[in-house]
């Protein structure tokens, strides 16, 4: 067992008393928004990397059920502090957290929701539970920050939604949107799997709150091949007349926007219209923290995490520093 780790539950600080803090006060360690994370899969662990390099998060605890994962180890070669607890782990001292990073499954994260909801504890859902306000950073972040609870929707989601809004913002009348995502087998992790019909119900529930279309079709594509694809995303949606210089125009505009919290995405396909449908196709590069970087499904939604995260942690910094100066 590493140093910082403790079993069943505890977890040893390096050094430091743990204090309880009023959650969502802007308090914070070296001036930094204290988060833990809970899941240590393939999700988890790239958050945690994440975390570790932001300068306005402090990871306090990284809590999963095996401590000999590799995610765990990861995390304790970094001296970041870790417990096998779950959930309980956070619930025996949540004065150490302003915000806990769900990274598990929708069935588990709807259980831990239960439990942080009473303690006053904010959740960032990395699993497509849709417990609380969905949020893309690039369509409505601002009005995110002091949620109680944001749903970070799915890797597809984050990837294909802002196309498909860029679609509907620009053309009179889209009455279908249908997105496709592929990503490589080896990046999709347990949870993900058995969360299928969850991820392609929240995707479908995406594309309606920002893009107020009829009909929305999610479809998932896990491609098992070696060596494995980076992850790709097409959305198509039915139009007879498209203005497309306008959409283009609003499609680079978007993509510059998610380039600034995800590197790794790029326009492979530029809008193109024949039959009746437009198609945009996207493509999303990992930046290697955790899995090679044909794992953009992991770096889309993590990095989108990492975005509110550090939106909320600027909003709370700037009230404190009010407060203090009047």
């Amino acid at each position: 067992m590493s140093a910082g780790a403790t079993r069943g539950g505890g977890v040893r600080d390096r050094g430091s008393r743990w204090r309880r803090r009023r959650r969502w006060s802007g308090s914070t360690s070296h001036g930094r928004l204290r988060v833990g994370i809970v899941g240590t899969g393939n999700i988890g662990t790239d958050l945690m990397l994440k975390v570790v390099r932001s300068p306005l998060l402090d990871c306090t605890l990284f809590v999963g059920r095996n401590l000999d994962s590799a995610g765990m180890r990861r995390a304790a070669s970094l001296g970041v502090p870790v417990s096998d607890g779950r959930i309980d782990a956070i619930v025996q001292d949540p004065g150490r957290f302003d915000l806990v990073f769900d990274a598990t499954s929708a069935q588990d994260a709807t259980r831990h929701w239960a439990i942080l909801s009473e303690l006053g504890l904010p959740v960032i859902d990395l699993t497509p539970a849709k417990l609380g306000k969905l949020c893309i950073p690039a369509l409505n972040l601002a009005e995110c920050i002091g949620e109680p609870n944001l749903c970070m929707v799915t890797c597809g989601g984050q990837a294909a939604v802002p196309l498909a809004h860029c679609i509907v913002r620009t053309q009179p009348q889209v009455g279908y949107v249908e997105i496709v995502s592929t990503s490589a087998a080896r990046s999709v992790g347990p949870a993900t799997r058995v969360n299928i019909d969850e991820y392609l119900a929240t995707t479908e529930a995406a594309v309606g709150r920002f893009c107020h279309v009829g009909r929305a079709k999610s479809i998932l594509v896990v491609n098992p091949s070696n060596p494995p694809i980076k992850m790709q995303n097409t959305v198509f949606a039915k139009a007879e007349e498209v203005d497309m210089p306008a959409l283009r125009a609003a499609v680079d505009e978007m993509v510059a926007r998610i380039q600034a919290y995800v590197p790794g995405y790029r326009l492979v396909v530029p809008p193109i219209h024949e039959n009746g449908r437009i198609a945009i196709t996207v493509q999303v590069a990992g930046a290697g923290d955790y899995l090679p970087e044909y794992a953009g499904n992991l770096d889309i939604i993590t990095c989108a995490a990492v975005a509110a995260a550090e939106e909320s942690a600027r909003a709370f910094r700037q009230e404190a520093t009010v407060a203090t100066h009047g």
